[in-house]
């Protein structure tokens, strides 16, 4: 069951993403730090674990190596270790995108499950995001993302087969389903458009 330390997350997260909205919408931030917490609870994740998918991106995002501090100052060395292992950036400004996806790609193969199921429901959130976005805005969607079309598919398919091989199962079935959906989604728009 969940505790007041989950309530107390939930408040630090929405305060520290209060002014952010995803990328390229008017939806608030919270709105995927609460989808991230809903997915891996529900695929089995502990109190520890959904608290980690509440305050994922608020190291990258919020503060650096001082927030992942005052994360484990706050909920414990667990969550802040889970935080740590989802961010693919502490500095600002962040490293070139490409070699940073692929160093995060290639952190997946040592990271305890734990951190990785955590990573699995914001992907897989993302992922659900990018599908439904493509099916309103079409191909125009990739414009808000570094790393455009190919780059963005290359990704989630690298994704897809880390997880497979590392937590096989019903949640990464589920993300890879997504992944799948996502470029033939794509390519027919594209199909469409020629």
């Amino acid at each position: 069951m969940l505790t007041d330390r989950f309530d107390d997350a939930l408040s630090y997260a929405s305060r520290l993403h209060r002014e952010q909205r995803r990328k390229g919408t008017d939806i608030p931030y919270v709105a995927h730090l609460l989808g991230v917490a809903s997915i891996a609870l529900e695929n089995g994740a502990d109190e520890d674990q959904a608290i980690a998918a509440l305050l994922h991106d608020a190291v990258e995002d919020q503060g650096g190596e001082p927030q992942l501090q005052a994360i484990r100052e706050r909920f414990g060395e667990r969550v802040a270790e889970m935080v740590d292992h989802c961010t693919d950036a502490v500095v600002d400004p962040k490293p070139a995108w490409r070699p940073r996806k692929e160093a995060y790609i290639a952190s997946l193969a040592h990271k305890p499950e734990a951190s990785l199921r955590v990573s699995l429901a914001d992907k897989t959130h993302n992922a659900g995001a990018i599908v439904a976005d493509l099916a309103v805005h079409g191909e125009a969607l990739w414009d808000r993302f570094t790393g455009g079309r190919d780059g963005s598919l290359w990704y989630y398919e690298e994704l897809a087969k880390a997880f497979t091989d590392r937590i096989p199962g019903p949640p990464t079935d589920r993300f890879a389903a997504l992944v799948v959906r996502m470029r033939a989604d794509s390519n027919k728009l594209l199909q469409k458009s020629n």
